[in-house]
């Protein structure tokens, strides 16, 4: 995969390209990556690629010219890719869509910056505006960069044991279970006994029923549309009915 990302801070991406797994990955030619900013297509000598608001209000808006000059640089490189603005205007990143994108041939990734971008841009190209959260954030970058990472965990070769992948949480939907290593006990804890019981088939009961825990105590609306299996339905009602016994 051919990731482009559009940004006034391309050094901000060494953090993937040089570190951890992604970082190998890179080394090791599973993804490439290339940075365009666009203070190169500024048509100004001093690199201005924003101004202020029509209407008036505070901050500046990233100019439109700059930004499809870089787009359709992008674009000329890699035809096909999948066009993509970090904005908390967006639908939320989930692990579906992060599925979706791995199977893409190439990303460019567009990274706002200031108060944002000129509508016309949005308007103007097919863009699949998304979101990492309710909350905002200096730029686009850091989103980009965990949108990136995601999508490229699940490449083909990536992780080195690719259960890791199946297994993290919202893969099914839920949460993810508790894990454990060693030492045995740890600050007066000890690690369940099913654990070490060495009954994979107990092993695999537990580690789901307290993925349904979790599910249910932190993030319950994960639950109100998946449709459970009848193992997993059956688990649960053990649960809510454990949890209704606890004395308040």
């Amino acid at each position: 995969m051919h990731i482009q990302a559009i940004t006034l801070f391309p050094e901000m991406f060494t953090a993937l390209t040089g570190s951890g797994i992604t970082g190998r990955a890179y080394k090791h030619g599973k993804w490439q990556f290339t940075a365009i900013n666009p203070r190169q297509y500024a048509d100004n000598p001093l690199g201005y690629i924003d101004d202020r608001p029509f209407g008036g209000g505070p901050g500046m808006i990233m100019m439109a010219p700059p930004l499809q000059s870089a787009i359709n640089a992008a674009k000329e490189t890699c035809p096909q890719g999948k066009l993509i603005y970090m904005s908390p205007q967006g639908k939320p990143l989930t692990h579906a869509q992060v599925a979706n994108l791995a199977n893409e041939p190439a990303l460019i990734v567009l990274c706002g910056r200031y108060e944002g971008i000129d509508e016309r841009i949005l308007s103007g190209n097919n863009i699949t505006e998304i979101s990492i959260g309710d909350f905002v954030v200096s730029g686009g970058e850091l989103p980009a960069m965990m949108l990136m990472d995601a999508v490229i965990r699940l490449l083909p070769g990536i992780l080195g044991d690719e259960r890791s992948a199946v297994e993290d949480s919202f893969v099914n939907g839920l949460l993810d279970c508790p894990h454990y290593t060693r030492p045995v006990e740890f600050g007066q804890q000890t690690v369940p006994d099913v654990l070490r019981s060495g009954n994979h088939a107990l092993i695999a009961q537990w580690r789901l029923t307290q993925s349904l825990k979790r599910t249910l105590t932190r993030r319950p609306d994960l639950l109100v549309n998946r449709v459970l299996t009848p193992q997993e339905s059956s688990l649960l009602q053990k649960i809510k009915q454990e949890e209704r016994e606890i004395p308040s």
